[in-house]
C-alpha cells in the first residue's frame, strides 16, 4: 500500500526496500517514510507518494514501474543499502543485467537480461555531479558510482528510467545506495535522513529550474 502526503503541486516518488538474504533489517524501509514526512514539511508545494518495495525480482520492478504510471511523478528517488557503501553512494546508470542472487522469497530471475530488447545502459536523469557537489559541501561522505549492481536496486532503478521516459521527458529518476549500518560511521541514521533530504532539496530545484526554463522558451 503506498501512502500520499499532500501538497497543491508537483508530484515526488520515494522508495526503499525491505529484508532480503544477508539484511534482516533493510536501513532504507525506516529511512523513506520519515524523509517523506520530512520533505513534505520542508517543500510544501509537492505530494509526497513512497513505498517499501519486496525485494523480490517478481515484485519490485513492477512495483516500480506501477508507482509511476500511477503517480506520474516529476521526480523518482530510490534508495537501497549496499555493505560496500561507505556514505551515500550516488547511482549514475542502470545496467540491462540480472545476478542470479536469490531474492527475499529465495527465488531466482527469470533470465540474465532485465529486458531483451532494452538498451544495455540507463543513464540517470538526476544531476549526480550537483547531488555530490551539495552533500560534500554540507560534510556528508558521498561517492559516484557507474555500477548499481545486477541485484534488485539496478533492477528497480532499470525500470523505473524506462517508466519515468515513458512518461514524460521532465520526469527525473535516480538511485542511492547508503550503507546497511546506520549506527555510524560513516553515516548515523539522523545523518542519512539530513542528507536524504538535501539530495531531494538539489533534485527539486533542478526540476524548478527546468520548468521556468521550459516556460521562458
Amino acid at each position: 500500500m503506498t501512502h500520499a502526503i499532500h501538497g497543491p503541486t508537483g508530484t515526488v516518488l520515494l522508495t526503499g526496500f525491505g529484508p532480503f538474504p544477508g539484511v534482516a533489517a533493510n536501513a532504507t524501509a525506516r529511512l523513506v517514510p520519515l524523509l517523506a514526512q520530512t520533505a513534505a514539511s520542508a517543500f510544501p508545494s509537492h505530494v509526497f507518494h513512497h513505498d517499501v518495495l519486496d525485494t523480490t525480482w517478481g515484485a519490485a520492478p513492477g512495483r516500480a514501474m506501477a508507482l509511476i504510471a500511477r503517480h506520474r511523478p516529476s521526480l523518482a528517488l530510490h534508495f537501497g543499502v549496499a555493505a560496500s557503501a561507505r556514505g551515500f553512494r550516488i547511482e549514475r546508470q542502470a545496467h540491462n543485467i540480472c545476478r542470479l542472487s536469490p531474492d527475499a522469497t529465495g527465488c531466482l530471475p527469470s533470465d540474465a537480461r532485465l529486458s531483451q530488447d532494452g538498451p544495455d545502459l540507463h543513464p540517470v536523469s538526476i544531476d549526480t555531479a550537483k547531488i555530490e557537489a551539495r552533500l560534500k559541501a554540507r560534510g556528508f561522505p558521498v561517492s559516484l558510482s557507474d555500477d548499481a549492481g545486477g541485484y534488485l536496486c539496478n533492477a528497480v532503478l532499470y525500470h523505473s528510467l524506462t517508466a519515468t521516459k515513458a512518461v514524460a521527458a521532465a520526469c527525473r529518476s535516480g538511485f542511492i545506495h547508503i550503507p546497511a549500518d546506520l549506527e555510524g560511521p560513516p553515516l548515523s541514521f539522523p545523518d542519512a535522513l539530513e542528507g536524504a533530504l538535501e539530495i531531494v532539496r538539489a533534485c527539486l530545484e533542478d526540476r524548478d529550474a527546468a520548468t521556468i526554463q521550459y516556460l521562458a522558451d
